[in-house]
């Protein structure tokens, strides 16, 4: 009897699992959800994020829709859109919590360069992209281009809401492909520059011109250690997980009530998700955060796994000829977005009289951000010098601005670029 239940069980697990049913439960569908999450990043680990998690996630998650999986997987999971939305408030307050103007001013041409290189690729992208393609597509592609997921979510949303389903898709997709291009340029630019400066330690003419890791370092500890000044009082043990995610939401509710009284009181639209950045920013200047407080609740986690599931979903919609239509305009977005990157990047490099391949380099992490940054920085120092000498002085001069262009553009302009370029869609 027992067997028979047992048999009866995997017979109708096998039926669920490889079956287009409308009765898929709960617990299978995070399972399989969270399964795909975790091989997308095994795979990442594995290969030195030389393969992206989000491609290979993409990629499964596409099979899946085109085969058993139901086309509202992630809503039977138990995140239906407005529970995404929750995450994408309080995720980009806790990226508001980042900013400090303490390491911009250290790498005050580490700035200038990732601002310049976004200019370069939103200029060359609408010069050339728009001859040959949909100004549509063009708009949506930018914000992900240089930034991460929730610019692409913004971008996404905005198409969707215009029955611009494509775009929506494409917005999507962009953020998906565009670490390939920069993984690869990123290593050959960091060699070049990694060999140069190590020429010149060897011949000891080597002097960087700002002692500046030690500076992000000394700034990363007082971060870590610092409580927000308004509750600096409270006994540590009232200070719990509730009290900083209602904090967060607290932010994220001045928010959202600011940008709704600038559109009933003013007429003037200013999007929600750049008040949660601004507000978060000035929430840990006025004391009332702390930096990186969903991390210090014990919720990042959870939320980046909402927010990368809710941008997956949006794949539901891609079916193999949308994507035959989309593969083009994707390839050549991508190559002008790099060729806008490198020209700008070795103009301002010039004018500011830094090596041009390190310029390049943080103008490329635009394409993916953080922790790749650091990953492949870490990569190719290793595999120029096994001296730790020399390890210490190539991470001390390229992984401070590597890490601050990544927050730049991927954390700070996306996401006020998306919320502005929105606006330029055109419905159909």
């Amino acid at each position: 009897m027992e067997q028979a239940s047992s048999g009866g069980f995997w017979l109708q697990l096998k039926t669920l699992l490889f079956t287009s049913s409308p009765e898929m439960p709960q617990m299978l569908a995070i399972v399989l959800i969270l399964g795909i999450l975790y091989l997308g990043d095994y795979i990442s680990l594995k290969t030195k994020a030389f393969i992206p998690s989000v491609f290979v996630c993409a990629v499964l998650f596409l099979l899946g829709y085109w085969s058993f999986f139901p086309t509202d997987l992630v809503a039977r999971a138990g995140i239906p859109t407005v529970t995404a939305v929750l995450l994408i408030f309080l995720l980009i307050v806790n990226m508001g919590t980042l900013l400090s103007w303490k390491e911009m001013i250290i790498q005050w041409k580490t700035v200038v360069v990732a601002l310049v290189s976004l200019v370069g690729v939103i200029i060359i992208s609408y010069s050339i992209g728009s001859i040959f393609f949909d100004k549509n597509l063009i708009t949506a592609a930018i914000p992900p281009l240089i930034g991460g997921v929730v610019s692409s979510i913004i971008m996404h949303d905005a198409a969707l809401a215009l029955g611009l389903e494509d775009v929506a898709v494409f917005a999507l997709l962009i953020y998906v492909m565009q670490g390939f291009a920069g993984y690869s340029l990123t290593s050959v630019a960091l060699k070049k520059e990694g060999r140069r400066v190590l020429d010149l330690h060897r011949k000891g003419q080597w002097k960087d011109d700002v002692n500046s890791m030690a500076g992000i370092e000394k700034l990363a500890k007082e971060n870590a250690l610092e409580r927000p000044r308004m509750f600096g009082h409270m006994d540590a043990k009232f200070d719990t997980d509730y009290f900083k995610l209602f904090r967060i939401a607290v932010v994220g509710l001045i928010a959202y009530g600011t940008s709704l009284m600038f559109k009933t009181q003013f007429g003037i639209v200013v999007d929600q998700f750049v008040l949660c950045l601004l507000f978060g920013v000035i929430a840990v200047a006025v004391g009332f955060l702390e930096r990186q407080p969903l991390q210090k609740a014990n919720s990042m986690g959870f939320a980046m796994m909402g927010i990368m599931v809710f941008v997956f979903n949006g794949l539901s919609k891609a079916s193999p000829d949308m994507l035959a239509r989309l593969f083009l305009p994707l390839v050549v977005l991508i190559a002008l977005a790099v060729v806008g990157m490198f020209s700008a990047s070795f103009v301002i490099a010039f004018i500011l009289r830094i090596n041009p391949f390190m310029a390049f380099s943080v103008a490329l992490t635009a394409l993916y951000g953080f922790p790749a940054d650091y990953i492949i920085t870490k990569e190719v120092v290793d595999n120029l010098t096994d001296d730790e000498a020399e390890r210490k002085v190539l991470l001390d001069h390229m992984l401070p601005p590597m890490l601050i262009g990544g927050f730049v553009s991927v954390t700070i302009v996306s996401v006020i670029l998306a919320g502005y370029m929105k606006g330029w869609l055109v419905a159909a």
